[in-house]
C-alpha cells in the first residue's frame, strides 16, 4: 500500500478537490492552468449531474463542477479511457452549461449575456488523435482560421495530455509542471519534496495520506483503486490478444471478441486490433443483424 493515494481515481479525486475545505487546492490548479489569463479568486461548487430539459433529452454528469466568482463555469474532468465521440461530449457538455443560464420567458431582457463556460479535461492514458507527439498541454478556443485570431475567449477547452507529461523532478520549470507531476506522481512517493514545500501542496500531501483516511474512506478508496486496476487488467489483455492474434491478419473474431467479451467501444476495439474505427463499426452492425 502506498503512503499518498493515487490523486486519479473516481474517489481520490472527487475528495480532493470537489470538498469545500479543499477548494482553494482547486483554485490553485485552476489558476496556474489558466497561467495568468484567468486570475480565480472564489468558487463555489454544482452539483454536478444536469438531467435534461425533456424526457428523452440526453443530461450530462460531470466529475466536478463549479462557478468562479465572476460567474464563469467550470468543467474539470479526469478521463482514463478512450471514448467515442469524446469531442462532440465536451461540446455537448458547454453547450448544455450555456444553454441553461438563459432565463424562462425573459429572453429578450436577458440579452444573451453569457457568463465565459470552461473545461479541463485530464486525459490519464491515451491522447488525442492526430495529437502531436510532443505536446501534452491543448488550450483550445473560437478562432478566426485564416488569421488565428481568437473570436470568442469566453469558451475554452483545456487538454493536458498526462501520458505524454514525462518531466523528472529536475525539470519541472513552473507550477503547472509542478502539479501535473504531483497529480501523475504521487502515490509511488514516500514524502513530499523539499521543490514541493508550500503550503498549498503541504496540505494537499497531508490530506492524500493514505493513513490519514478514515475506516470508510479508506474502504471508498480500496474500492475505487480495484475498479481501476481491473480496468487496466482488461485493456491489458485485450491489447495482448490483438497482438497474438489480431494484429497481423485483423480477423473479423478477434474484432468481434473484443466488442461482445471485453465490451470495448469502437475506437478502442480499433486501437487494440490495429484496424480502422469503420470496420469496427461495420462489424458491430453486422452483430446486431
Amino acid at each position: 500500500m502506498s503512503k499518498y493515494i493515487d490523486l486519479l481515481t473516481d474517489y481520490s479525486f472527487k475528495r480532493i478537490f470537489g470538498t469545500d475545505p479543499n477548494r482553494d487546492l482547486l483554485i490553485d490548479f485552476l489558476n496556474e492552468v489558466f497561467r495568468g489569463r484567468k486570475i480565480i479568486t472564489d468558487l463555489i461548487y454544482n452539483k454536478n449531474e444536469h438531467p435534461g430539459d425533456h424526457i428523452h433529452e440526453g443530461g450530462a454528469i460531470f466529475d466536478l463542477l463549479c462557478t468562479g466568482d465572476d460567474g464563469e463555469r467550470f468543467i474539470i474532468e479526469v478521463q482514463r479511457g478512450k471514448q467515442e465521440n469524446f469531442k462532440q461530449r465536451a461540446l455537448f457538455y458547454t453547450s448544455r452549461l450555456i444553454t441553461e443560464q438563459a432565463p424562462k420567458g425573459r429572453r429578450s431582457e436577458w440579452g444573451y449575456n453569457i457568463s465565459g463556460v470552461y473545461l479541463i479535461a485530464l486525459l490519464e492514458d491515451f491522447a488525442l488523435q492526430d495529437s502531436p507527439t510532443d505536446e501534452y498541454l491543448h488550450d483550445i478556443s473560437l478562432c478566426n482560421r485564416q488569421t488565428g485570431k481568437i473570436f470568442y475567449k469566453d469558451l475554452g477547452y483545456t487538454y493536458i495530455e498526462l501520458l505524454k507529461f514525462v518531466k523528472t523532478e529536475a525539470q519541472l520549470e513552473t507550477e503547472l509542471d509542478k502539479w501535473l507531476f504531483v497529480l501523475k506522481n504521487m502515490s509511488s512517493m514516500d514524502k513530499i519534496p523539499v521543490y514541493l514545500r508550500k503550503p498549498i501542496f503541504e496540505k494537499l500531501f497531508n490530506i492524500a495520506e493514505y493513513s490519514n483516511l478514515t475506516k470508510e474512506e479508506k474502504t471508498m478508496y480500496d474500492s475505487s483503486m480495484k475498479h481501476k486496476w481491473d480496468n487496466k487488467n482488461v485493456l491489458d489483455y485485450a491489447k495482448k490478444e490483438g497482438r497474438e492474434q489480431g494484429m497481423e491478419e485483423k480477423s473479423h473474431g478477434v474484432v468481434e471478441n473484443l466488442i461482445v467479451k471485453l465490451g470495448l467501444s469502437d475506437e478502442q476495439a480499433a486501437d487494440v486490433a490495429a484496424v480502422s474505427v469503420e470496420y469496427v463499426a461495420k462489424v458491430r452492425a453486422e452483430l446486431k443483424k
